[in-house]
């Protein structure tokens, strides 16, 4: 495994995070698809195993109980210390104000059976509190010890910038990190976001590395459980399926040039992107094992320009 810092934090991450959409309970209605405590624990032993340190959860993630299997799976196999834990706020009574960032973290806290989150992130761009008072309200968990980093997740990159602005006028911490929506059928937020991150110093976490599946196999959809009832992957991908197609097949023909799987390519490409850590759900444990093979993966310049090429813009996914 290789590891990177976390933006301007002193935190050290894996190259590869686990995503935690994909554990809690179904009776959530959340997703259909999410596995139960033991299924979820195999994973993260695996992902740990493999020197992962990475994970990403939410306090909307099937109700909480996305970070209750998080923390018993932890608990079971790896000192607290050793481990990165990322969590976020905002779809949620109150959004992103400070009676509700207060009451959050601490429910975060206690289903995660821990004292202290290392990235407590927010969910989205909260339209309707003051910037400041999000910002002061952040802050204030990372005097107290709550919290030791921030970080940001899909948004516009004006609105990155100013929230990071009223942090730097005001002696705030500010976000070491950005969660957003990139891949290789995805690439908005190269106009304006990414490169305000990258000057910023700000690690990019980017999730959704393999758009739903889309960029790991050539059949476009599957009679998986997820594929079958994963609405929010179908509103992001499928209107947009007769041109992003071109870009699956170039991915295909580079796994078979290289001898490599098609997920490997694509996260390759993150990687080669400047991407800290994309983060990756899954449903069985063999798919970390093929997303560290990534990590050894040097695209080209021309394998790079080759995958891009057939791109064309799309509406606005995440941001919103």
């Amino acid at each position: 495994m290789e590891y990177t810092k976390l933006g301007n934090s002193g935190i050290s991450i894996s190259r590869l995070c686990v995503g935690c959409m994909s554990f809690g309970d179904p009776a959530s209605k959340m997703h259909a698809w999410t596995l139960n405590p033991t299924e979820s624990e195999t994973i993260i032993k695996r992902a740990l195993d493999l020197g992962i340190n990475f994970f990403d959860t939410a306090n909307i993630y099937s109700a909480g109980t996305s970070e209750e299997y998080l923390a018993r799976a932890l608990k079971n196999n790896v000192p607290r210390d050793q481990v990165v834990i990322a969590t976020k706020v905002f779809f949620n009574e109150g959004h992103l104000s400070k009676k509700a960032i207060l009451r959050e973290i601490d429910g975060s806290l206690q289903r995660l059976g821990t004292d202290y989150i290392d990235l407590y992130i927010i969910h989205r761009f909260d339209y309707d509190t003051p910037i400041e008072e999000t910002m002061e309200a952040l802050d204030s968990l990372v005097k107290v010890g709550k919290v030791r980093a921030l970080g940001a997740s899909a948004m516009y990159g004006f609105q990155f910038y100013n929230m990071q602005m009223a942090a730097e006028r005001n002696g705030w911490s500010k976000f070491v990190s950005m969660q957003n929506h990139y891949n290789l059928l995805y690439r908005e937020d190269e106009r304006e976001l990414i490169p305000i991150c990258d000057q910023q110093n700000v690690a990019r976490t980017p999730y959704s590395p393999l758009a739903a599946g889309r960029l790991s196999r050539l059949e476009w959809k599957t009679d998986t459980a997820r594929s079958q009832t994963d609405t929010t992957a179908v509103s992001k991908y499928d209107s947009t399926q007769e041109t992003d197609y071109a870009i699956v097949l170039r991915e295909s023909e580079l796994a078979q040039k290289y001898e490599i799987t098609m997920s490997q390519v694509a996260l390759a490409w993150e990687l080669a992107k400047g991407v800290a850590a994309p983060i990756l759900g899954a449903t069985k444990a063999k798919y970390f094992d093929d997303a560290v093979g990534a990590l050894d993966v040097k695209l080209t310049a021309e394998d790079i320009a080759y995958l891009e090429e057939p791109y064309v813009p799309h509406r606005i996914v995440g941001a919103i």
